[in-house]
């Protein structure tokens, strides 16, 4: 389905036919992996950035916010442009701007400086979403669920390591090393990219104006799109959640678990990203809807999980037994993960499944939506927790699951593919 006027739109003949080969499929997966850091490695910076640039509390947390504003803004205005000019430039030049900005962040004397280098350096990082589809782009259709559950590895890896990295290296080193290592990370990145990714020119060449204002058709008409973003969008707020409360609930009796401790059982939840693979094969043997709510199910056990090992659920005495409850609660978090990756691989799947000439626009607004779930569930923890602690936490992550499971059923029996 093409999206613009005939007297508007020149269509190229067929894609690029670059093969997706096994190396370069490890360097997207790399490549979104640490681009991804420069948008969730902020959480933990936000305190000591304050304290250090004299900011005050209220305005603490716009350091880990606006750089997904940023990033909100570049899925609007930014990665249309892939449907519009040659993807290899404009991916190397949004991560050289990238890595600009978060130079600048770095080296930021006062606060209002690193306010906008972040918000910068977020809205750059939109390369992530040229470069998805450019991988889905190279992959042969009957293996592109493969060949994007492979890069969204990349995208998992790269958010459950950030706040151990940066948690690290600010401890070790100031906030300032974290930003320049990034920074440093990005323009490396870039120069790989240039030596390494193919050309690839859009199917389509219309208005740039057209082209965001397409963007509103395309969640009208692609039920597909809507379908897997609004699930998306559910499922990465209960992951969010569980994310954002696991860190309060550790550091409490009796696991008391220090700054490294908290690193650590973050890394725990990499296992998870296994699952990415695996879901976009079941993609491609025709398993996908069977594979969402699967994904859905799964997660709901995960969060009972965390449930019974961290505020006793079916009568069981954690504080006998913590080692065992925190034993528990890594196994959550891997299967938590496994349900939340498991459900976007398939979303991604079948979104990149559709108009190729739109592929850019349709992956934007699919990242688009589920990251507001994703900052909606952040916030809806805050009033879990403060109403009912762990167990708040819990049952909002449980009922995000079952509106997840309850919303794909519903949209099925209306064909919604």
């Amino acid at each position: 389905m093409q999206y613009f006027s005939h007297r508007r739109i020149a269509v190229v003949p067929q894609e690029t036919q670059a093969a997706l080969t096994t190396p370069l499929t490890w360097l997207f997966a790399f490549a979104v992996g640490v681009i991804i850091v420069n948008l969730t490695a902020a959480q933990p910076l936000a305190g000591p950035v304050a304290r250090a640039l004299h900011m005050p509390p209220a305005l603490a947390g716009l350091v880990a916010m606006l750089p997904q504003l940023g990033y909100a803004l570049g899925m609007l205005f930014l990665v249309p442009l892939a449907d519009l000019f040659e993807n290899r430039r404009l991916t190397v030049a949004t991560l050289a701007l990238c890595a600009l900005a978060l130079g600048m962040a770095a080296v930021a004397p006062r606060a209002w400086w690193l306010l906008l280098a972040v918000c910068l350096a977020g809205t750059t990082s939109c390369a992530i979403q040229v470069l998805v589809p450019l991988a889905a782009a190279m992959a042969r259709p009957e293996h592109r669920g493969s060949a994007v559950g492979n890069v969204m590895s990349g995208v998992m890896l790269g958010i459950l390591l950030s706040r151990p990295f940066a948690s690290l290296v600010e401890g070790a080193w100031g906030w300032r090393a974290c930003y320049g290592v990034l920074g440093v990370a990005d323009a490396v990145l870039a120069a790989a990219l240039w030596l390494a990714l193919p050309t690839r020119h859009p199917l389509a060449h219309v208005p740039y104006r057209a082209l965001i204002a397409s963007l509103a058709v395309l969640w009208r008409d692609e039920i597909v799109l809507r379908r897997h973003a609004i699930s998306a969008a559910i499922m990465m707020a209960a992951f969010s959640a569980f994310w954002t409360g696991i860190a309060l609930r550790l550091v409490q009796a009796p696991f008391a678990l220090d700054s490294r401790g908290l690193a650590w059982f973050a890394l725990a939840g990499v296992a998870g990203t296994i699952v990415a693979p695996l879901a976009g094969k079941a993609g491609d043997r025709g398993y996908g809807t069977v594979g969402m709510p699967v994904a859905h199910v799964v997660m709901s056990l995960g969060v009972v999980l965390a449930g019974v090992a961290g505020a006793g659920w079916l009568g069981v005495d954690i504080a006998r037994h913590p080692y065992a409850a925190l034993g528990m609660l890594v196994v959550a978090a891997i299967v938590i993960d496994a349900g939340a990756i498991g459900d976007q691989t398939l979303g991604r799947r079948a979104v990149n499944m559709l108009d190729p000439a739109a592929r850019s626009r349709l992956n934007g607004l699919f990242v688009g939506v589920f990251f507001i779930g994703g900052g909606m569930g952040a916030v809806a923890t805050g009033g879990a927790w403060a109403a009912a602690g762990w167990t708040g936490v819990c049952v909002l992550c449980l009922g995000l699951c079952t509106l997840a499971f309850a919303g794909d059923l519903w949209a099925r029996r209306r064909g919604a593919g």
